[in-house]
């Protein structure tokens, strides 16, 4: 995804709300710089506490936007109403990179557009070290272009749980053997592109440029985080805020694991532990773990 950014995205209607203590008095652009052409971005509302951005996507560039800050471990929310009718081949997404090296760290929020009246597709993935091919896809089980839903990632030194509306869909245990996002400073990404050689049917459908301008709206961003703008990592180095404890051992308990359970068994469209031709000599060591 990080490699992705300069691809980007279409018109994107986006409010972002800083609600985390340290962003309640920044403006949107002492907080966030501008991903694609600046004139494609418009500041409607900046109060210091409730900063609402259109972005626009059209054949010459698109837009998105970036934390200035980096974080290690922290729970950011935001709430998103995706592009309605036909979205083939755009991608939104709400994410955490490192960079675009080849050992980066990443987590993904992304979804894949659809042909009016197939479901949207909900692609989480985690990238750690430079290793992904971890993704857990579900179509969604509303309609998220009718309103507004929340979707949050709680990333911890014990896992990284996925939620929609508050509720956990997919967690990602650390293991001490193996590669984990745990060292690596990590910047938020809010993102709408152009991703038709892969987004939709394998990127047999591309985008339908008569339909533009293609909307989606981000609002009531939340980021109860730990600052850590150190290059070289480290928990040490980082500054949390008050409220940390709320999430910072957050691991699921019986009944979020049974959530996760429900939304594999019902609206789960693909595991990479279950792709054999993927990886003919054998799933990745997680796979095997509970």
């Amino acid at each position: 995804m990080a490699k992705l950014l300069h691809q980007l995205l279409s018109l994107a209607a986006v409010t972002v709300s800083c609600l985390a203590p340290a962003a309640a008095a920044a403006g949107f652009y002492e907080k966030f710089d501008v991903v694609g052409s600046r004139d494609h971005v418009r500041v409607v509302s900046d109060d210091g506490k409730t900063q609402q951005v259109a972005l626009t996507l059209d054949r010459s560039s698109g837009s998105g936007f970036t934390s200035k800050d980096t974080y290690l471990f922290g729970e950011f929310s935001v709430q998103m109403k995706l592009v309605g009718g036909n979205s083939a081949g755009t991608v939104t997404s709400f994410y955490l990179s490192s960079g675009e090296g080849d050992g980066h760290d990443e987590i993904d929020i992304e979804f894949m557009g659809n042909l009016s009246g197939d479901p949207y597709v909900m692609n989480t993935n985690v990238w750690a070290n430079g290793d992904g091919k971890k993704e857990h896809q579900f179509y969604l089980w509303y309609d998220p272009t009718a309103d507004y839903h929340n979707y949050t990632i709680n990333w911890n030194p014990k896992n990284i749980i996925f939620q929609v509306d508050d509720v956990p869909v997919r967690t990602f245990k650390k293991y001490n053997d193996l590669a984990y996002p745990q060292n690596k400073p990590m910047r938020l990404h809010a993102t709408l592109w152009d991703g038709s050689y892969w987004a939709t049917r394998h990127g047999d459908v591309k985008i339908d440029w008569s339909g533009a301008p293609f909307v989606v709206s981000y609002r009531g961003y939340s980021a109860n985080a730990c600052v850590n703008n150190n290059p070289a990592g480290g928990w040490s180095s980082s500054l949390c805020p008050e409220g940390t404890a709320a999430w910072i051992n957050r691991e699921l308990d019986g009944t979020g694991l049974r959530n996760v359970a429900w939304a594999e068994r019902n609206y789960m469209s693909y595991n990479y532990c279950a792709d054999g031709w993927r990886f003919p000599q054998g799933f990745p060591a997680e796979c095997y773990r509970k």
